[in-house]
């Protein structure tokens, strides 16, 4: 980089001094969306306060949730363990050393029924961050909804069910990307008649950005991601006038404020384009609604009380950029699971945001300034670049099983360590401003005794359940799977028998095999 003081973390060069701007004449509400998807904004209705949380077993995240929800949050955000999302029991000897520890460990609908219970379903809205066994978790949560006696045209969430991304940069896959893509589709075209409410899919550049992409790549990858699962629906027959409206994103928000802010104003216009050139012609399928998380990979175990000020930043950017729904990291999170204080104190971030800073009263605040106009202009060139070049190459899968997105990722994330390492990039705490005493003693830790407790609840399961049932539903599965049939409903009649997620899973490895 020439002069790292003065480029965002894509390279892009500041100006001293911006004097002029392209005249905005568009308005919120409008076709392309650069200035947000409602008229009104934040003035109409604040974006929803969605903390992600989940560890342990069903039991203590239940407890946790129930805490949240009595600290103000207006909507749930459900954290799997890694077992749960690669598709493994927990008594599994690949779970091993892993259950309960970065999420909650689900096995089975049993599971599902006590992380729930007291809570409505129909009452709240609940997002999953669950890709490759999406299939199965959302079955489970129509299952559970079903028992509650709601009615499933009304319940809404989102599933993140973005499988790319995870061949790009996270790794909980489990299929090969067809298949994968199949269980997507059937995703959309289940919930599309059944929960039309559903968001079936939440395309997220997040998991780009932690693996370390700069903020150009982490939009360009997505929308070419997003423009890819457009394409799937179409090809399956799909009208894109009704699935894309069920379509949401996931972004990451990083340090650089303005930069940031440009991104999210620019994903909008991007979108809007991309859906109107593949026929999109409802204004609400043209939208790109988003959820934001502030930026895990930029908190410090060092000085971890210094993470409250960078989120606070990270969270005021993602509010400026007009993010539909917001969750805030907690500062210990460079060291464990966020403590209740932490969690806390991440949502308090929110809230003074939301009613005491004054940044809602107005929509887009930042339009006009000559430095976000061309700075917003500049990151939609630059992500065009990517995609066309990815489009050459016929698309996202192509792209990501050629190594592209892989190795541009890698490249970024190698330049911003290097640049850390020797000074020239600032992170405060860790190579200017050090101390030695980090002053922060309470971590929340998870052992290795979850795995017990979900062994035995698995036992007991499996001891109580009609087995004879089970087995005929996983037969009906497999058989389903080999043909072209809709799973969904396969899926959802075995986790109603009460078949694991290990069990259902092991179906398709067979059918489909493991990437």
């Amino acid at each position: 980089m020439s002069d790292n003081k003065h480029t965002t973390t894509s390279g892009i060069n500041i100006k001293e001094i911006y004097t002029s701007a392209k005249p905005m004449n568009e308005m919120p509400g409008e076709f392309p969306f650069t200035r947000g998807i409602q008229k009104d904004m934040y003035r109409g209705r604040l974006w929803t306060m969605r903390q992600y949380a989940g560890f342990s077993t069903a039991e203590e995240s239940n407890k946790r949730y129930h805490y949240l929800l009595a600290q103000g949050t207006t909507g749930l955000s459900v954290a799997f363990d890694l077992p749960t999302q690669i598709g493994y029991d927990s008594d599994h000897d690949m779970a091993e050393g892993e259950v309960g520890k970065v999420g909650v460990a689900i096995d089975s609908l049993k599971d599902m029924e006590i992380l729930f219970d007291g809570i409505e379903l129909k009452n709240i809205t609940t997002s999953m961050t669950i890709n490759a066994t999406a299939s199965i978790l959302l079955a489970m949560y129509i299952a559970l909804a079903e028992k509650q006696g709601a009615d499933l045209k009304q319940i809404s969430g989102t599933i993140q069910n973005d499988i790319l991304k995870e061949y790009a940069a996270r790794g909980t896959y489990i299929y090969p990307p067809k298949p994968s893509m199949r269980l997507i589709t059937d995703i959309f075209e289940f919930c599309s008649q059944e929960v039309p409410k559903w968001n079936t899919i939440s395309i997220s550049g997040y998991h780009i950005r932690e693996a370390g992409s700069s903020a150009v790549q982490e939009l360009a990858f997505t929308l070419a991601n997003g423009k890819t699962y457009l394409k799937a629906a179409i090809d399956k027959g799909l009208d894109i006038n009704i699935f894309a409206k069920r379509l949401s994103f996931f972004f990451n928000c990083h340090n650089n404020f303005f930069e940031e802010i440009a991104k999210f104003r620019a994903a909008r216009r991007m979108w809007a384009k991309i859906t109107k050139e593949l026929g999109a012609t409802d204004e609400k399928a043209q939208m790109l609604r988003f959820h934001t998380q502030t930026g895990g990979s930029t908190l410090t175990a060092q000085q971890p009380l210094n993470n409250v000020i960078r989120v606070t930043n990270q969270a005021m950017a993602a509010v400026l950029g007009g993010t539909q729904s917001l969750h805030t990291n907690g500062y210990d999170e460079a060291l464990s699971l966020p403590t209740e204080a932490a969690a806390k104190i991440a949502l308090r971030t929110q809230q003074i945001i939301a009613f005491e800073s004054g940044v809602t009263d107005t929509v887009d605040p930042l339009a006009g300034s000559f430095f976000v106009e061309n700075l917003t202009d500049e990151v939609e060139a630059a992500a065009w670049v990517y995609i066309d070049k990815i489009d050459a190459m016929g698309g996202s899968v192509n792209a990501i099983e050629s190594d592209y997105m892989q190795n541009e990722i890698a490249s970024a994330a190698y330049q911003y360590q290097k640049e850390i390492e020797t000074g020239e990039r600032i992170s405060v705490g860790v190579n200017k401003f050090t101390q030695t005493e980090e002053g922060l003693t309470e971590v929340f830790n998870i052992d290795d005794s979850i795995r017990i407790l979900q062994t035995e609840k698995l036992n007991r399961l499996k001891s109580q359940r009609d087995n004879t049932e089970v087995t005929a539903s996983l037969k009906a599965l497999e058989h389903a799977a080999n043909g072209n049939e809709n799973l969904m409903p396969f899926i959802i009649d075995a986790v109603e028998k009460y078949a694991t997620l290990g069990e259902i899973s092991d179906v398709m490895r067979k059918v489909f095999g493991e990437y």
